[in-house]
């Protein structure tokens, strides 16, 4: 008899092929699909919840078809426009944004985009950025500044672009300027980390008022396999390094480094990418309303508190 999990997994196989072939061909295959999907319901509902461990909480973090940034600002915003170039070298398809409506609340919209496929990956190079990338992103906030628009930044990279070019026009000056300026914004900044949040890259879109994270992603100064690297020279250790950062959600609210996780459907973003957006409409939202009563002066004051209040040390005489 086919184990239940077995079941499982074969009928996720199945939907994600009818799915794909829709999209695809442009065929309505709602009368296949509906049953399918209620079965894989049923399923997921029986199976016992299991606490992943850090690595495979990674794993979750890049599954296949995690939904990305755009892929939530389809499902919860209105009017987006997105804005090209940074005004000094070119645009940076692997960090977008613009002005739109996050369920009718007017945002300046920061997104690292990994792409939805192949061809789509490799053009906005896994979401890591050049310092075109970080350069627009300050462009951008100058406007939210100018316009009063609150900042929700989406999160999800392994780390800013390594290339030679990138180092070349500047890549640690772009993102120190960067960090500076959200620092210094006027309005109300929420960021979320949807999958992967690596080091400088990250924090570079990631300074806010309120950082938050979904419940199988993770946030680090690094990502496993470059600690495994650098300390045991074994990419293969990274399994280990994971749990030596303590780089997951729990980790993180645990050590104050986040207000708040967002729960993700049972077996990940990638289960559900409806149910994962509205959990993520909803958690930015509430917070979004909590700072809107806040003025200019204490939002950059509390901002700035905040993030030197992080890590923990000892003075010795």
């Amino acid at each position: 008899m086919t184990a239940p999990i077995d079941t499982l997994k074969e009928l996720e196989a199945r939907v994600r092929d009818l799915e794909v072939t829709a999209q695809k061909t442009g065929q309505n295959l709602d009368a296949a699909l509906t049953p399918l999907r209620a079965e894989v319901d049923r399923l997921r509902a029986a199976q016992p919840r299991v606490t992943p461990t850090r690595w495979e909480r990674v794993q979750l973090a890049r599954a296949q078809g995690r939904p990305t940034a755009l892929d939530y600002v389809d499902r919860l915003c209105t009017e987006f426009t997105e804005l090209h170039g940074d005004r000094r070298y070119g645009d940076d398809p692997a960090l977008i944004g613009g002005p739109a409506r996050w369920q009718g609340v007017p945002v300046m919209l920061l997104l690292q985009q990994k792409g939805r496929d192949t061809k789509s990956k490799i053009k906005r190079r896994f979401g890591s950025a050049n310092p075109e990338g970080y350069r627009k992103a300050v462009r951008l906030m100058d406007l939210a500044d100018k316009f009063g628009l609150p900042v929700v930044a989406l999160v999800d990279t392994q780390g800013a672009y390594p290339g030679l070019e990138a180092e070349e026009r500047g890549q640690g000056w772009a993102i120190a300027e960067s960090i500076r300026r959200m620092l210094n914004l006027r309005v109300p900044v929420v960021n979320v980390v949807i999958g992967e949040g690596g080091s400088g890259g990250a924090l570079a879109i990631g300074v806010g008022n309120r950082v938050l994270i979904q419940e199988n992603a993770w946030y680090s100064v690094i990502s496993p396999e470059g600690a495994a690297s650098i300390i045991w020279k074994d990419a293969s250790k990274a399994p280990l390094a994971a749990e030596a950062l303590r780089l997951t959600a729990p980790d993180l609210l645990k050590l104050g480094i986040v207000e708040e996780v967002i729960p993700e459907p049972t077996g990940g973003a990638h289960q559900n990418a409806d149910e994962a957006a509205r959990a993520v409409g909803e958690a930015v939202t509430r917070h979004l309303r909590e700072l809107a009563a806040q003025d200019a002066a204490t939002l950059r004051t509390d901002r700035a508190a905040r993030f030197r209040r992080l890590g923990a040390y000892t003075e010795t005489p």
